[in-house]
């Protein structure tokens, strides 16, 4: 019981401070200077306190105009939008989140050690993607250790889909040299990725479709930009929600503030970020001459004010609701979840390279099979939110009556569906595929960075030759 409070208290500490904490420690055990480790430990807690602020603004903004709308053109839906905020903290205060960190850590030092992975997990706050998964399985089949099988096995796939996509994530963002993203919910785009950008430059003629974000600021000019983007959808929404003029004005205005400010935030994670990645691949290469550097991993939140990532997200927030509506078979209306709509596309954009029409259209097709995930899994996540608000009390996760739970940010994710289903409902056969494919991803990514030390041996002593003949 003592380790159980001593992990919900560091839990609730929040992610603004408790990555402050975390990169101190690391940049003081990387040799860095404390107050150097401590200014950098800041500057990403500073990141995280703005990015909150950005989100209830923009949460703010949208979700009283978004209730007029629903009132005004009687849209009823079942499953009501708990948001990321109170996924996590169902997430969390269940049996499963109180040790999620500890159990995942360990999994993330027996795969370092057995070379089946080369990213150290120290996004810890988004640990609670994991709980959830293992409390949705906990609570539906009333199995504690299915539960933890279930978070154990999400964890081992995106550890390795985050070593998988390291090298195109760090080729297109900048500044992003030794950094992963074993993030789950993003993780999960990347197969829709894959396949429908594959599909799509088999189409003859669509490759001379490929605009980025600054290719749309030539063809549309000033109009091209998030912040007038964010302007125009704002200005849209208060009309639908019948403002008057003052009000639709306010929402524009609020709404390209927040396209503005999401971009200069994120370089605040990047400023701190920078000390401990260089300081990491300083020590790599003198403790570990032969390997191909090991990988941090950290939250998405360090690369969402990309320009294409902005555009997308806002051109999507309509098309979702009204997909929402119309699809027939989907209960869930999202609302609260849509400040996440950002986080779905950080993977998807290195494969795209950045193009906005593809990045749209692969937008599109994971947000209407993500919507009936949701719809799916909502008994499950409605006995969860229960169970803790009669544990806690907690407002924040309570369902109003008549209501199941449901929220776009993991809920939505084919990660959580699959592994879901194939854990409950289908018993034993369900989790021996599960076992498989994540033994087999592991198995497939020791061999790659086996072959990737072997190679840097081979540089490395070619190296040394060339100095001695040199000499």
């Amino acid at each position: 019981m003592e380790t159980f409070n001593i992990f919900t208290y560091i839990i609730k500490l929040g992610a603004s401070v408790m990555m402050p904490i975390i990169f101190t420690i690391l940049g003081v055990i990387l040799l860095i200077k404390p107050s150097k480790a401590l200014h950098s430990g800041l500057l990403v807690g500073v990141g995280f306190v703005g990015l909150s602020v950005i989100t209830a603004l923009l949460t703010s903004t949208l979700g009283p105009a978004l209730t007029e709308v629903v009132k005004i053109y009687d849209l009823k839906l079942e499953i009501f939008d708990m948001g990321w905020p109170a996924a996590a903290s169902v997430a969390y205060n269940t049996a499963v989140g109180a040790f999620i960190i500890p159990v995942c850590l360990g999994v993330n030092l027996i795969m370092l050690l057995t070379k089946t992975t080369r990213t150290v997990n120290i996004d810890l706050w988004n640990y609670w993607h994991f709980a959830f998964i293992g409390a949705l399985v906990f609570f539906a089949s009333d199995s504690l250790m299915w539960g933890f099988f279930a978070a154990i096995i999400c964890y081992i796939i995106t550890l390795v889909m985050a070593d998988l996509t390291a090298k195109k994530f760090q080729d297109f963002y900048e500044d992003m040299d030794g950094i992963s993203i074993p993030q789950p919910f993003c993780q999960g785009f990347v197969p829709f990725a894959l396949v429908i950008n594959k599909a799509l430059d088999m189409i003859p003629g669509f490759s001379k479709l490929n605009i980025d974000s600054e290719g749309l600021k030539k063809k549309f000019g000033i109009m091209g930009e998030p912040l007038f983007l964010g302007v125009i959808v704002g200005c849209g929404i208060g009309i639908l929600a019948r403002y008057d003029v003052a009000g639709v004005l306010g929402a524009g205005v609020k709404m390209g503030a927040v396209m503005e400010l999401i971009p200069r935030i994120t370089r605040l994670f990047i400023e701190g970020l920078m000390p401990i990645s260089q300081a990491t691949k300083e020590l790599i290469a003198k403790k570990f001459k032969n390997a191909k550097g090991l990988n941090i991993g950290m939250s998405p939140a360090l690369v969402i004010g990309h320009p294409t990532t902005l555009v997308v997200s806002l051109i999507l927030i309509p098309v979702v609701l009204f997909l929402s509506v119309v699809l027939p078979g989907n209960k869930f209306l999202p609302l609260a979840s849509l400040a996440g709509m950002f986080y779905l596309f950080p993977l998807v954009l290195p494969i795209t390279k950045g193009n906005v029409l593809k990045t749209i259209i692969i937008g599109f097709v994971s947000l209407l099979v993500g919507l009936f995930f949701v719809t799916n899994l909502a008994p499950s996540f409605t006995l969860a939110a229960h169970d803790v608000f009669e544990q806690t009390g907690d407002a924040a996760v309570k369902v109003p009556e008549g209501f199941e739970a449901g929220a776009l940010d993991f809920a939505s994710s084919i990660f959580a569906w699959v592994i879901f289903h194939l854990t409950h409902s289908f018993k034993i056969v369900g989790p021996l595929i599960l076992s498989a494919i994540a033994l087999g991803m592991m198995y497939f990514n020791r061999r790659m960075i086996l072959k990737d030390n072997q190679e840097a041996v081979e540089i490395s002593e070619a190296d040394d030759i060339d100095n001695i003949q040199k000499a």
